[in-house]
């Protein structure tokens, strides 16, 4: 319940509009048992032949009353769906908000595919709370509450019986429904999962599965995670309709026993029988209400189990930034210092250990390579440094300050970073590069491309989804062509030239280096040319620091290093 506690949070934001939607589907619900009452009370006068002005004013009521209720039921939906959609609204950006600084861990922890069923499924699925589970009860409530007032002042057993068939209706009922359909409602939340996580993997991996000849084997897979999801959907809706119907049912036996009980105190003269017509009217009425709430403890479930689904992703977010008044923020303007002090870290349910006692210093300015075979933690490390993950043990330190009382965002915000797989929106490389800052020129844009020599694309161009319709190289030149637009004076590069040939490689790191002159710079590389320049080489495997020094120094020492730079040139 803790986490609808946030949607109630949420919602009552629009309290104006619950307000209005209370009070207009009160009015609405009064209207329609008025105009029911009135409608059965002016056919039994109207078999009297009373005097004309009487039933001018009868028909005048019933029709006021209809006009009422037609207008009230109206209100109450705009409102209430207004405040809904409202809600939704405030609910997307608050779990946004939460989920942003996560980002880069969620998406290693979590499938694509069921992150986007929780985002959206889980979120639409919330609706419900408002529309059918919190505002409704407190206008049947008093809707009832009121009607079995009135009724009571005619036949006190009659109000009685109202009061058995709403207890029944609102309470009995839906609970001997709901513990059904809490089974079925996991089941189609776990069939939306895997359904949207198949749908996604075979989005993506289609160009592979038609190479391999898989593509009919992953179709299978799909239509059977849908037809799964379908028939638990059919299921949902055959327990819902099922439950409603049997509301409906005892709603028309207490009709029938108010009509009956009625008919015996008219004819013991307990009741005067113009009267009669009114009650059975009224019992008819009163519970059109109460039927849908058969299904309140269902869809109850359904949003609890949502909203659980839903929070359980940033719920771990209350780490140390929250719990610090005052996070420090790092200088843009500077090149920070950094410094590890036996830091370990391990993902998290993962047995073998990412990093290991790991301890080094990275002097503002300083330009510093980390080598070793794939595995090693070499971007573990970076990802550690843009505070992604947090070390197990040990600390990091940013000219002196512990990484945990650092602003996250500070530290992107001074870091240009580039990965070994950068993200490229569909639009054109203009809007890609806009990215980097705002308010570029169109020059800056362009020479920032001619650094990489990217000279022939031009700022139209367009860019597919992911820079589909870009080489390996072209991607990587682009990357890096954005973070040298980027301000800031940390430079976190990781296998940044992986796919570009020797010689435009090596014109792009001269540009590079004389940029990043005096910034700190971190260079994580499987090649080993052009090292010479850098002030330290971190050799790591396994986790581990085993070697670092100058180039010159490892290669005197005829190490691992050493052993690794002759292996390559035997290889070029």
């Amino acid at each position: 319940m803790k986490d609808l506690a946030i949607v109630v949070k949420l919602m009552m934001a629009e309290k104006k509009d619950i307000f209005y939607s209370i009070l207009f589907g009160f009015v609405a619900g009064i209207a329609a048992v008025g105009l029911f009452a009135a409608s059965g009370y002016l056919i039994s006068k109207a078999a009297l032949a009373p005097p004309i002005y009487a039933l001018i004013i009868l028909t005048s009521t019933v029709k006021l009353l209809g006009f009422t209720k037609a207008i009230s039921r109206y209100l109450e939906r705009y409102f209430s769906h207004r405040a809904t959609f409202t809600i939704l609204s405030n609910l997307r950006i608050f779990f946004f908000e939460k989920l942003e600084p996560l980002a880069p861990g969620i998406l290693q922890n979590y499938r694509s595919g069921d992150l986007l069923a929780r985002i959206v499924g889980d979120v639409e699925r919330l609706q419900n709370f408002f529309l059918r589970i919190f505002y409704p009860p407190i206008v049947l409530t008093i809707v009832f509450l009121s009607t079995i007032l009135f009724t009571s002042f005619f036949s006190i057993y009659a109000a009685l019986a109202l009061l058995i068939g709403l207890i029944i209706t609102v309470f009995v009922v839906p609970v001997l429904f709901a513990v059904r359909q809490a089974k079925i409602a996991s089941r189609i939340r776990e069939g939306r999962g895997e359904l949207s996580t198949e749908v996604t993997e075979f989005l993506h991996g289609f160009r592979d599965l038609k190479i391999y000849q898989k593509l009919e084997e992953k179709e299978r897979s799909l239509i059977h995670s849908s037809e799964a999801y379908i028939k638990e959907q059919e299921q949902e809706g055959i327990n819902m309709m099922y439950s409603q119907s049997v509301n409906t049912f005892i709603s028309l036996i207490v009709s029938w026993f108010i009509l009956a009980l009625g008919a015996y105190f008219v004819v013991e003269g307990e009741l005067e029988g113009i009267f009669l017509a009114m009650l059975v009217m009224i019992s008819l009425t009163v519970f059109e209400d109460a039927s849908p709430m058969a299904v309140l403890p269902i869809y109850l479930q359904d949003c609890k189990r949502a909203a659980t689904r839903l929070f359980s992703i940033v719920r771990e977010e209350k780490v140390e930034e929250e719990i610090q008044e005052d996070l420090k923020q790092l200088e843009h303007h500077k090149a920070p210092s950094i410094e590890l002090n036996d830091v370990t870290f391990r993902f998290p349910d993962e047995w073998r250990t990412a990093f290991q006692d790991v301890s080094l210093r990275l002097p503002a300015g300083s330009k510093t390579a980390i080598v070793g075979p794939s595995g090693s933690g070499k971007s573990t490390l970076l990802q550690l440094l843009l505070k992604i993950y947090k070390a197990d043990q040990g600390n990091i330190l940013f000219d002196g300050v512990s990484i945990g009382t650092i602003d996250q965002t500070s530290i992107w915000n001074v870091a240009k970073v580039v990965l070994q797989e950068n993200h490229f929106f569909f639009g054109t490389v203009r809007d890609n590069l806009l990215l980097a800052k705002d308010n570029l020129t169109d020059e800056q844009m362009e020479n920032a491309l001619a650094n990489v020599r990217l000279e022939h694309l031009s700022l139209a161009d367009p860019i597919f989804e992911k820079g589909e319709n870009l080489s390996g190289g072209e991607k990587q030149r682009l990357a890096i062509a954005r973070v040298m637009l980027k301000g800031g004076r940390l430079w976190l590069l990781d296998e940044p030239t992986s796919s570009i040939d020797a010689l435009t490689e090596q014109a792009i790191y001269e540009r590079l280096f004389k940029q990043a002159k005096d910034d700190t710079l971190v260079l994580v590389s499987h090649r080993l040319t052009g090292l010479e320049k850098m002030d330290q080489i971190i050799v790591m495997e396994q986790g581990k620091i085993i070697e670092s020094g100058t180039f010159a120094e490892l290669i005197e020492r005829k190490g691992y290093f050493y052993k690794m730079k002759e292996i390559e040139k035997g290889l070029l």
